[in-house]
């Protein structure tokens, strides 16, 4: 056994888990008609209900326990502090400092980096406002009417997550694209979308060296020469993300329209920074400084509030309580906002690339999981999809629902129809359905004897199913920035008490390292024999078809 789970707090929950496995969260509502306002917090226009899990005061006691005893308050200030706990990239984690005020003090190595991140966000500044007002044009001096983020991983899929969920927020006179797969068919059908004469290109890069980016964006490049006829039109209508002034030169790129940001901020975590600037573009640079500003006031909360009345800790902590004491192996994220239709899996890449790993900060392997599935997609369009595996299927999902209290398109009763969905959906899952009720249902509906009894273990759900509910009054950048900051503080929550690096990815790495080995065995007149078998034959394979 590791020291994690010989320790105290580790086996004092694995002893509670034997008794309130038992138990039942109807009854717990039934004998507590207080339990909403034990298990649920507010702040700043945030409602977080978790009253709807399998816990009881003694287990929240407990939980907090576990997070005392990994020392979590001591890793909140080394990680907001600039202290370089990701030790194996020997970096700070400091996407924090990005959403912090100018007058803020966050040394790195004895330098204060609060007034580069300023100054970063003032270049922003005057660059979007200068596109969205006109004054910066394309070559042929027509106004930029498309905005396309070419990069990959945290680079693309968080941009296009606050852009999608901020839409409402767009300007009417931009539209904003993402370019992120290798796959020529990614690129092929935005650019058929483009006027050349009208898009700006943001190539997210921080080395300029990233292999599928470059693929993309050297293609962007040629269509956009071979339709406007000229190698100029490039430094008009490029702009990039980047630390490689050399390479972003030979491109073609204006230097004042190259973005700096930092090593100290990771991929997954970077759309605080100029990676966020397709968001500020398509949404004006105050609504993306009230973004940060949202995650800013969450970083405060978490910060400063007691662990029993946090946020991210409860929620880090109640996905510890079920992924390794009732070994549940997957989580939902179920937004009742479509506007969210791609927040689940931003939160997919945000929280395995972070917590999936193996070994711990000493770089011994654990003996307990680190890692859970997250997966899910806009309520009411998953309700006919996989809920039914929520409802009745063998395993637990733990569930966390978000919706807005108000919608921004209150189109007759459609707003209320989707709310009365969702806070259905918790409460059946928490209630379910006993035989009892089962079976008096389909006496009222005429249903006796052999037929009932066929139909009967159908009817039955067992419930017990848990879920949390974050409520807000509208999704604006403020809220959206809070959410994100929230699930963000949630991940490394989990990561101190399991005593991971959440900050590093070599399995991405290490997948690179092969692409860029068998690269040139695809492009090879050769036979290759140099793999096993399966991967030989899949190159020869290739090879002699593209031979045709």
């Amino acid at each position: 056994m590791s020291n994690l789970t010989r320790s105290p707090a580790w086996q004092a929950l694995s002893s509670h888990h034997d008794d309130i496995r038992k138990q039942s969260m109807r009854e717990m509502f039934g004998a507590d008609t207080g339990r909403f306002d034990k298990f649920s917090l507010r702040f700043d226009g945030l409602l977080f209900d978790y009253s709807k899990n399998l816990i009881t005061e003694k287990t929240l006691a407990l939980l907090t326990d576990l997070a005392q005893q990994s020392k979590l308050q001591e890793w909140i200030e080394r990680q907001f502090s600039g202290e370089k706990i990701n030790t194996s990239e020997a970096r700070a984690v400091l996407h924090t400092a990005l959403r912090s005020p100018r007058d803020r003090t966050v040394n790195i190595d004895g330098k204060n980096i609060i007034p580069d991140v300023h100054r970063v966000l003032d270049h922003m500044r005057r660059y979007t406002e200068a596109v969205r007002s006109g004054a910066v044009r394309g070559h042929t001096g027509k106004q930029i009417r498309h905005i396309v983020n070419i990069g990959i991983g945290g680079s693309a899929l968080g941009p296009l997550m606050v852009c999608e969920a901020l839409k409402p927020y767009g300007s009417p006179d931009l539209s904003a694209h993402f370019v992120s797969n290798v796959d020529a068919s990614d690129i092929a059908e935005t650019l058929k979308k483009l006027d050349p004469e009208t898009a700006l290109f943001i190539i997210s890069s921080k080395t300029f060296t990233t292999q599928e980016t470059l693929a993309n964006a050297r293609t962007a490049r040629a269509w956009l020469v071979e339709h406007i006829g000229s190698e100029e039109a490039v430094a008009k209508h490029f702009a990039a993300v980047s630390t490689n002034l050399v390479e972003t030169s030979k491109f073609g790129i204006n230097p004042e329209n190259v973005f700096e940001f930092w090593d100290w901020v990771g991929g997954r975590y970077s759309l605080w920074s100029a990676i966020g600037l397709p968001i500020a573009l398509y949404i004006g640079m105050e609504n993306f400084e009230r973004l940060l500003a949202g995650a800013h006031a969450m970083d405060e909360h978490f910060r400063t509030a007691p662990l029993k009345k946090n946020m991210p800790v409860i929620l880090g902590m109640l996905g510890i309580w079920y992924g390794n004491f009732f070994g549940t192996g997957s989580y939902a994220i179920l937004p009742y906002d479509q506007y969210m239709h791609r927040f689940p899996a931003y939160l997919q890449q945000l929280e395995m690339e972070s917590n999936g790993k193996r070994v711990d900060r000493a770089g011994d392997e654990v003996d307990y999981d680190t890692h859970f599935t997250v997966w899910g997609e806009p309520g009411t369009n998953g309700q006919h999809s996989f809920y039914q595996l929520i409802h009745q299927g063998t395993r637990m999902v733990p569930t966390d629902f978000l919706a807005p209290l108000t919608s921004h398109n209150p189109i007759g009763e459609h707003h209320t129809m989707l709310l009365s969905n969702c806070f259905a959906q918790t409460e059946a899952l928490m209630l379910g359905k006993t035989e009892t009720e089962a079976r008096a249902e389909l006496v009222a509906q005429g249903l006796t004897g052999e037929a009932l009894e066929a139909l009967l273990p159908y009817k039955v759900f067992p419930g017990n199913r848990p879920s949390n509910t974050l409520l807000f009054e509208k999704l604006d950048p403020h809220t959206l920035g809070m959410l994100v900051a929230l699930y963000e503080q949630k991940i490394f929550v989990q990561s101190v008490v399991w005593n991971i690096n959440a900050f590093d990815q070599w399995g991405v790495e290490f997948g690179k390292q092969l692409a860029n080995k068998l690269l040139p065995e695809l492009r090879s007149k050769e036979t290759v024999t140099a793999h096993d078998s399966s991967t030989n034959n899949l190159i020869n394979l290739y090879r002699n078809l593209s031979k045709t």
